[in-house]
């Protein structure tokens, strides 16, 4: 009805990472008509430079790890020689008697407890080695470091339980099921069984965890690395049992995150505690042994995968039971969802069970669950393809998912069969097979090709707030609280706000990262900030345009409606009259023109959903194991690119992961002590540009207007999810070896290799 009045607040569901969060959200005052695949567009989809980049490379850009301050005390945080355990003792006046120490921390002075993923700060009971017990304040880092060796924490320890499968024994598991799995199995014509293993990969950010902190009367200013500077002012205001009001968090530049820097932790509590204590600014940012012992990772997995299909191909049954190890906490997010989602099929059942072991807690890592998942559901499908002899590209196709069926809804859009079609094309998978699979003049080399798909929930939601204010000579700022933590949020948001407005976009800045001076906007986590942010900020430019081009009617003696704005001018359509930008706002003096824009809710019952495919070829040494990959061929469905170097620095950057996840990454624990043995960026692998293949990566150029009115879905996290399990078919088509564990060092390849012969013999 047309005088129907609209809701101001909603509930809505948000998909985040997979898990579905209700929350009450504000409608957007006016309706935002969506950017169409018929949309001529100007700035939006061009390849913009960085707006940061002049910054960046000339080391103007502040990290928090630059911040510096007058008086700055250095903090550090002491941790737990073993664990589990309980901690005996600390030698607290030996570290106060440290020259240039300046204040201790310990759990006696914390006046209300603090938990970081379950685990509580500077807690006696200790449940993992790397557990902070402490913190210390100095002058300098190196009397800080004295102070922190003088503490000598006496932990009596106990053996640790590392192992998912043993420490969740006892565990009720999480069922989803739907359909008859049973009689699944019955109507199967070949069955594939399979255990799969994935490793504990840690995030490796460039930039470490880092606070640095400043007490200013009754107000905390927090510089923080982080993926959400409004958690952040949160968890501390809580932690400082003071008012939100009174915590300003601020993070300008940022070197990654990866899913690690999701809250604030010890060493932002240590950093605002010691700040408010001595009354000097405080910093503490974690050297790089610290930052792979305890700032998170993703969990190591178990899972036991059984396949049922016809003979022509069709899945009947899938049933994954998985057992993942979570740490000492952390949330209970695992691999079964894209069991249910990825293929189409009548009868699915997973089990999930979640561990928690003694070693440092989880923290979501780009595409969690999904991408373990990945591993074990691609490899099982090209072993049940191999089994039926199909091929693998066909047998995906064969069991095509037109739509999720694991929550009974249509997607929003799904171009996952043109992803297949162009990368495949491009790859040469038809024609792969003619080519030999043997190196000429190297007798143990082997070459394969390997081919994965992906599916993820990545439509964003609100909330998610954005204001944009014209300046007196025509240039216009965007302010929202989101974060950019090196994808190029900065420049995206500007490409939506200058297309909104009609601007140049040198004559937009955005503002991002400052709690006290932006709007609300959520974590840049789940592929989200575009999709979220980008949203709130076109209708915030489009809300300032309404208001210029009223200005600008008044100016000219016109209708609003026969103006129009391009290139920071306003024009009457048949273009006999112009003002610039800096015109109107001159002529108009200190009248204030402020657009603002608000994310709307998702329409419901709808899959947001980002698609790929990639496809992979290895060379193996069949003598001594080692996998090079050669090239990565990876096509990928986003909905609307809106700046595509940008998009396929996002994909060449996950597939990089992917490959690290796929061949080097793995933590190793000692099993009497919990310890991370391999803590340094020596020990611990991680892709080089030696390891680097030929990547040939792109997006397949659609709109989804059904998502949200600029079109786009996320990009950040879909890139990793297909790219080690296209690897490892890869190798198994090498070799003609079953590979059912990752990263595939070279023993596991040998490993592999022998089973083979074993089993052939």
């Amino acid at each position: 009805m047309p005088n129907e009045r609209r809701k101001r607040y909603v509930a809505t569901i948000v998909e985040i990472e997979g898990r579905d969060e209700r929350r009450v959200v504000e409608t957007p005052a006016f309706d935002v008509p969506p950017w169409t695949e018929q949309e001529q567009l100007a700035i939006v989809g061009t390849r913009a430079p960085r707006v940061d980049a002049p910054a960046k490379v000339a080391g103007r850009a502040t990290y928090t790890s630059d911040v510096s301050l007058p008086g700055m005390l250095y903090a550090i945080i002491v941790r737990a020689p073993l664990g589990p355990g309980h901690l005996e003792r600390l030698e607290v006046p030996a570290a106060r008697a440290v020259p240039g120490v300046v204040d201790v921390l310990t759990a006696d002075d914390l006046t209300r407890p603090t938990k970081f993923s379950g685990v509580a700060l500077f807690d006696p009971a200790i449940l993992y080695a790397g557990q902070p017990v402490a913190a210390v304040c100095a002058e300098s880092r190196e009397a800080a470091e004295a102070g922190a060796a003088a503490l000598a924490p006496l932990v009596r320890s106990s053996q640790p339980v590392l192992d998912p499968v043993v420490a969740a024994a006892n565990e009720e598991p999480d069922v989803v099921e739907r359909g008859d799995v049973e009689r699944g199995l019955k109507e199967a014509a070949v069955l594939v069984r399979r255990e799969y293993r994935t490793p504990s990969q840690l995030h490796s950010a460039l930039e470490p965890h880092g606070a640095v902190a400043l007490y200013d009367g009754d107000r905390l200013t927090v510089w923080e690395s982080t993926q959400g500077v409004f958690r952040v002012r949160d968890d501390v205001a809580r932690a400082m049992s003071m008012p939100r009001s009174a915590v300003r968090v601020l993070m300008d530049h940022m070197g990654g995150g990866f899913g690690a820097k999701n809250h604030a932790g010890p060493h932002t509590i240590a950093a605002a505690l010691f700040a408010r204590r001595t009354g000097k600014p405080v910093r503490c940012v974690l050297q790089r042994e610290e930052e792979q012992i305890d700032t998170g990772h993703r969990p190591a997995t178990v899972q036991h995968v059984t396949l049922g299909a016809r003979r022509d191909g069709c899945l009947t049954a899938i049933i994954a039971d998985t057992w993942v190890a979570l740490g000492a906490g952390g949330w209970e997010g695992g691999p079964a969802q894209i069991f249910h989602q990825m293929y189409s099929c009548p009868n699915v059942r997973t089990t999930e069970r979640f561990a928690y072991t003694h070693s440092q807690p989880m923290q979501a890592f780009r595409g969690p669950g999904h991408t373990e998942g990945a591993f074990a559901l691609e490899r099982a499908m090209d072993t049940l393809a191999k089994e039926l002899a199909i091929d693998p590209l066909e047998m995906r196709l064969r069991n095509f998912a037109e739509r999720d069926e694991l929550k009974d809804r249509d997607f929003s859009s799904n171009n996952l069969r043109r992803c297949y079609d162009e990368a495949a094309a491009r790859f040469g998978w038809a024609t792969r097979r003619s080519a030999p699979r043997s190196v000429e003049g190297h007798p143990t080399l082997r070459r394969g090709s390997g081919m994965a798909s992906q599916v993820w929930p990545a439509g964003g939601g609100p909330p998610a707030h954005a204001t944009l204010t014209m300046h007196s000579d025509g240039t216009a700022e965007v302010l929202s609280g989101t974060q950019d933590l090196g994808t190029g949020a900065r420049t995206i948001l500007a490409q939506i706000a200058a297309e909104s407005l009609g601007a140049r976009l040198r004559d937009v800045r955005v503002v991002l990262g400052d709690t006290e001076r932006t709007p609300y906007a959520g974590n840049s986590w789940g592929s989200m900030t575009t999709a979220s942010v980008g949203p709130a900020v076109r209708m915030a430019a489009v809300d300032a345009r309404g208001k210029m081009l009223e200005a600008a009617a008044e100016l000219l003696e016109c209708h609003p409606d026969d103006l129009d704005a391009r290139d920071s001018k306003i024009s009457t359509c048949d273009g006999a009259r112009t003002l610039t930008f800096a015109e109107v706002m001159k002529r108009i003096g200190n009248v204030m023109i402020a657009g603002h824009g608000t994310r709307g809710p998702n329409e419901q019952k709808l899959g947001l959903m980002s698609f790929g495919a990639q496809f992979a070829e290895v060379e193996v040494d069949s003598e001594t194991g080692h996998v090079r990959v050669l090239r990565i061929v990876a096509a990928h469905d986003v909905g609307r690119v809106i700046n595509p170097t940008l998009a396929e620095s996002q994909l060449e950057g996950g597939i990089l992961q992917g490959l690290g996840f796929g061949l080097f990454e793995e933590r190793i624990l000692d099993s009497a002590s919990g310890l991370p043995l391999n803590p340094t960026m020596h020990d611990y692998k991680i892709p080089t540009i030696a390891d680097t293949p030929e990547i040939e990566a792109w997006c397949v150029g659609t709109v989804d207007a059904r998502a949200n009115h600029i079109g786009a879905r996320g990009l950040a996290e879909p890139p990793v999810i297909p790219t080690a399990p296209a690897i490892a078919n890869a190798v198994a088509d090498a070799l003609g070896a079953d590979i059912t564990e990752i990263p595939l060092t070279p023993w596991r390849v040998l490993a592999a290799l022998q089973r083979r012969q074993q089993s052939a013999s």
